[in-house]
């Protein structure tokens, strides 16, 4: 046989190998996640509170608690995670909130928010809806006549 087709015929057989591979670890990620949102649905609870801030900010920044960083992976512990101040009743927390709902959160309003924990899940506004900032989609070339 040619040396050619034999190399081919591994890299094959490894290809397919990693794709069932990465098949099997996305089920098993999947079925978790899966469980992780019904019990994260179980113990919510809805909760009215005024927002005062949101950022971006490391974890260790936010100021949670020890525990919550004892539990972060040591991978996460670094990336960027929506944060939000909030006063609850008299108390102000910090809470992190779902990326999905982060641009919806109002600054400096109050509102009605489904909360898990310390994870905000959804958010509706007590005095008429939430108003969605619109990003513009741009063109390709848009783009550069702008720094043009």
């Amino acid at each position: 046989m040619n040396a050619g087709l034999i190399v081919l015929i591994v890299v094959l057989v490894l290809l397919i190998g990693a794709l069932v591979g990465l098949y099997i670890f996305g089920r098993r990620a999947e079925k978790k996640q899966a469980a992780q949102k019904e019990q994260m649905d179980a113990v919510a609870q809805t909760i009215n509170m005024l927002i005062i801030d949101k950022k971006l900010m490391k974890l260790k920044e936010a100021g949670f608690p020890a525990i919550v960083l004892e539990n972060t992976p040591k991978y996460l512990r670094r990336t960027k995670v929506p944060v939000v101040k909030a006063k609850v009743g008299p108390k102000i927390t910090t809470l992190m909130c779902d990326s999905k709902i982060f641009d919806m959160v109002p600054v400096k309003k109050e509102v009605k928010a489904t909360v898990s924990g310390i994870y905000i899940t959804d958010v509706k506004g007590i005095r008429g809806p939430l108003e969605v900032p619109q990003k513009e989609k741009k063109g390709f070339f848009s783009r550069f006549k702008k720094n043009a």
